[in-house]
């Protein structure tokens, strides 16, 4: 019995130890990132000596010019614009999606919007941006002419790949609306629509927004399928039916064909490192939000 015991007692501290050391590791790994990032992305500023205003509101990106500019404005205008896009069309249908598949039609919903919604996140990004290419960019040249990559081909694309992450977790916080709620709604002689409306929606409404945040963070960090689609030229995204380009798109093509120490590849890294404050900037409003819903409650 004694045995045991001491054994139970080992067994505990084994575990205990292996969890204080992933999560401490976990902290490492993140700052290490953070200060590589911060390390090579402030040498365009440091060593370059170029301004960081200019860095962030110019449109002159030529980094091998003479002299060489490292505008960066048309690249965070795209990966804003494709992003902000891409929610404005999958965050309502996420949230309807979420709404039927808890308080419409459970059955159906569990039966086949669920397991269609998990497999739309398994599948790989090469092969929407593939789709993307060879069915809705002839569609979209048909229709408004040019050549289809554009703006509009990257922000459908993106809509698509973000809609299961929004709906999962829309349907995750229209699942913790307590049901004293909808019986109340229903006891004042309220239809199903309107408690939907009145009651379910304002209740969950923390929880839905954190999806909507956490669908335009994949957006806005997303590569390889908007690449695919958008075109990738220099030119500011006003239009939507003409091409344009992001910042991953612009560091995943051209950060493999630079010199490591130039100032072309010194500029790469800083538009990472903008990225990274992009996506801190997206963690901070997710813990407002939780905390804004903390204080509700």
């Amino acid at each position: 019995m004694k045995a045991k015991t001491l054994k139970n007692i080992k067994n505990e501290y084994l575990g205990r130890g292996f969890a204080l050391f992933c999560g401490v590791l976990i902290v490492v790994l993140t700052l290490t990132i953070i200060s590589f990032l911060s390390y090579k992305g402030v040498n365009t500023f440091t060593k370059g000596n170029y301004p960081i205003i200019k860095f962030l509101f110019s449109k002159n990106w030529n980094p091998e010019g003479e002299p060489a500019q490292f505008g960066s404005l048309i690249f965070l205008l795209g990966s804003t614009f494709v992003s902000a896009g891409a929610v404005l069309i999958s965050g309502p249908i996420s949230v309807a999606l979420a709404i039927f598949i808890n308080f419409i039609s459970p059955k159906l919903g569990k039966q086949i919007i669920i397991p269609a919604t998990e497999l739309f996140v398994g599948i790989p990004s090469v092969v929407y941006g593939w789709i993307g290419v060879s069915v809705l960019l002839p569609i979209l040249k048909r229709l408004y002419g040019g050549v289809g990559f554009s703006l509009l081909g990257g922000i459908i694309v993106l809509s698509i790949m973000i809609l299961p992450t929004i709906a999962s977790i829309s349907s995750d916080a229209l699942k913790t609306v307590p049901k004293d709620y909808l019986e109340a709604s229903y006891g004042l002689g309220a239809t199903r629509w309107q408690t939907i409306k009145k009651v379910i929606v304002p209740a969950s409404r923390n929880g839905i927004l954190t999806g909507i945040v956490l669908g335009l963070t994949r957006a806005f960090g997303e590569a390889l399928a908007v690449q695919m689609v958008i075109g990738n030229t220099l030119q500011l995204p006003f239009n939507i039916f003409k091409p344009t380009t992001t910042l991953t798109s612009v560091i995943t093509m051209n950060m493999a064909n630079t010199i490591d120490g130039t100032i072309y590849n010194d500029s790469l890294w800083s538009l990472a490192l903008l990225l990274l404050l992009v996506s801190f900037v997206f963690i901070i409003i997710i813990r407002k939000i939780g905390k804004r819903g903390s204080m509700n409650e």
